[in-house]
Order: structure tokens, then sequence, then C-alpha cells
């Protein structure tokens, strides 16, 4: 099958999106497991509009440095203007699916929900980034696994919508609905050393419903049916049928949401 190009996420919004739905603490528990110390030089690998770029920036200080790659043009240039304010984090235009160059080296390289996009190219851009590691250095692989599929308690028709579409963009948009179990198995086949692995809960919702979730979930939920509207067409009362039965389930406190993520890290082993 042929890789996509474009990034299944894009709309006019998803700057916002990304900036919106990162929890800064939860991005720095989980650098701190990762081995994120002051005085590195991290890489920041599908860095989007910046803010984890930013948050790594102020864990290594000081004298470290952070490098922010993204193969989007305009998430480079939102990161340079949100983002690039302090002369150490350097934002550039790379695409990790291809070798690149004319970054240097890096003490711990970091890809945070960047695999999933990525299906088809996935290994690749695991062996891409392990080359840019010095010795002794790590790569951490951060993705989400069963992603957006499991809820209780959805309607039996959301539930076949759901399952359908995420299989479509898996097919169609070059997805990976399960690339958080495949990560170990990636550092594994490239001989890197002291392979770590955690799972923690990303999504967890339940109760009230918070507004910065309400709008990421409903965002993601349009950009899919405008990708895959046929889809919907056999969901009782269509596209508008579904969006009312999603925002009835969001809102209700009875509802439960979990999405696991799972990290994994591994040593690229010192030269002799």
């Amino acid at each position: 099958m042929e890789a996509k190009v474009d990034y299944l996420m894009d709309s006019g919004e998803e700057n916002i999106r990304l900036d919106i739905k990162t929890d800064p603490e939860a991005v720095r528990r989980q650098a701190r497991w990762c081995g994120v110390k002051p005085g590195m030089r991290v890489l920041d690998a599908g860095c989007g509009p910046g803010i984890t770029t930013s948050i790594l920036h102020d864990m290594v200080q000081p004298d470290g440095a952070v490098v922010g790659v993204d193969y989007s043009k305009d998430r480079i240039k939102y990161a340079r203007e949100k983002y690039g304010r302090d002369s150490k984090v350097i934002f550039d235009v790379q695409d990790l699916r291809n070798n690149f160059n004319g970054i240097g080296r890096f003490d711990l390289i970091w890809a945070r929900f960047v695999l999933e996009y990525n299906r088809v190219e996935s290994q690749d851009i695991v062996k891409n980034l392990a080359g840019r590691l010095n010795p002794g250095g790590y790569l951490c692989l951060l993705d989400l696994d069963h992603n957006c599929l499991n809820h209780y308690e959805l309607p039996p028709q959301m539930t076949d919508l759901l399952h359908r579409l995420m299989a479509r963009l898996d097919d169609e948009y070059n997805f990976d609905t399960y690339a958080g179990r495949k990560l170990y198995s990636y550092l594994y086949d490239l001989g890197l050393e002291d392979i770590q692995m955690d799972l923690v809960p990303h999504h967890l919702f339940y109760g009230e419903t918070d507004d910065k979730d309400l709008f990421n979930w409903t965002k993601k939920a349009e950009v899919a049916a405008a990708k895959l509207g046929y889809l919907f067409d056999n969901y009782p009362g269509g596209n508008k049928g579904f969006f009312k039965d999603l925002k009835q389930f969001l809102h209700d406190p009875r509802r439960f949401t979990y999405t696991s993520l799972i990290l994994c890290k591994g040593r690229r082993p010192a030269e002799g």
C-alpha cells in the first residue's frame, strides 16, 4: 500500500487542538520517566505546534538544548512564533520518514504520538531516529493503543460505526489504532539496550465533561467524518444523528472512556 503524505488530523484548528489537549504535567511525568535531565541535548521528533518542545526545554535547563522537528511547515511556523523565543529552542522542518541530516546528534530523542499517524513508515522512522542518537543515548517512543475504542456505554450503532471508522482510517489514511503495542519490537529489532516499558492511562474520562476534552473529541470526530462521510450514510439520522448521539454521550456523567499510553525507551550501545 502506498503511504499517504497528508496528516490525518489536518484542519484549520489543528494547532489550537494540539495546544489545548496537551497536559503539561503529564508531559513532564512522561519525560522524567524517559530520563530527560538538565544539560541534555534533546530532539522532539514530530513536535507539532511546539508546546512539548517548550516543556522539554524547561526541563533540560541549565545548559541543555532542544530541537523540535515536524514535516508540517504550518506547525513549525506556529511553533517558532509561539515557543521559539528562547535561542536554545530550535524548530526545523524535517520529514522523519526520510533520512534527515543537519541537526546533529542527541542524548535523548522523544517521539510522542508520532507513529500512530505513520503506520506504513513506522519502522523506518524509528530506524532514522536511532541513527541520530549519541552512543549511550536513549530513544523514547510514546504512543496510544486500541486508540479511541474504549468506551462504556456506547449505543450499539455508535460502537459499530466507531470500529468501522477506525479500521478505515488505518487502511485509507495510514493511521495505526494499535501503534502502542509495537514499540518494544521496534527497539528490540534495532538492537537497542536496556529497553524499558511502562503503561499508563492517557484518556481517563468519567463524571462531568471537561471543555478541552469535549473540544478535542468533537474535533477528532468532525475531521474523521469529513474524510469518511460515506460511513455515516446508514447511521440513524446520518451525520447529524451521529453527532447528536456523540454529544449526548460526551455529556453523560455516567459514561467512561479510557485509552492506554505505552511508553518504551532503549539505549544505543556505546561504541567500542
